[in-house]
């Protein structure tokens, strides 16, 4: 499906995420927020590694923090399945097999833009050992950070991190490749170094 000749909208949800109908993006994040369907995916490679990306400053929200691979929101017609998929390949280059790992609701509010996140996110969790190809109108950088050391950054500079992000998290890293899968005696990335590349 050509995600770009559907409709920017996202899909208002009850909190049991069956479909309310739909609204404009932005109009779906102003004045308090409306309850919408969004995913996030999570990526690990084999060697115990997550992939992370920092969202362009341009963002119209929550913009320049680290978070997951990507997220984004099904537009009416489009499956979560396929939305996924779909941002995963326009955000980093790549495809990869997805599944449905848990879903969650949250609200936060962007207090650099006002604007609020109401989600039902759907969590994607997948693998891939290629080079990523991030895209530059959408990523300002990337890393590969292998998951101890994430989970101490998070705690640590919890700001520096999207909300959705820190929320999924704690359930998402037990998903990892076992440690016995880890080179231990390697150093940890430094948590903002630029992805390899």
């Amino acid at each position: 499906m050509d995600r770009s000749r559907l409709p920017d909208q996202v899909i208002l949800v009850d909190e049991s995420d069956r479909p309310l109908g739909a609204a404009q993006k932005l109009a779906a994040h102003e004045n308090g927020g409306r309850l919408h369907r969004a995913f996030s995916v999570f990526i690990f490679n084999s060697a115990g590694q997550m992939l992370l990306q920092r969202r362009s400053a341009r963002k119209y929200h929550f913009g320049g923090l680290w978070t997951n691979a990507c997220c984004s929101h099904p537009r009416p017609g489009e499956s979560l399945a396929e939305a996924a998929v779909a941002r995963l390949r326009e955000e980093f280059g790549f495809d990869a097999d997805l599944r449905v790992a848990f879903s969650f609701t949250y609200r936060e509010v962007d207090p650099a833009s006002g604007l609020t996140e109401h989600e039902f996110d759907h969590v994607f969790i997948g693998r891939f050992d290629g080079h990523p190809l991030p895209n530059p109108e959408e990523i300002d950088d990337w890393k590969w950070v292998h998951t101890q050391a994430l989970a101490k950054d998070v705690r640590d500079n919890s700001a520096h991190y999207t909300p959705w992000f820190r929320i999924a998290l704690e359930r998402v890293l037990p998903m990892a490749p076992s440690p016995s899968d880890v080179d231990l005696t390697s150093p940890a990335p430094s948590p903002f170094g630029r992805g390899p590349g």
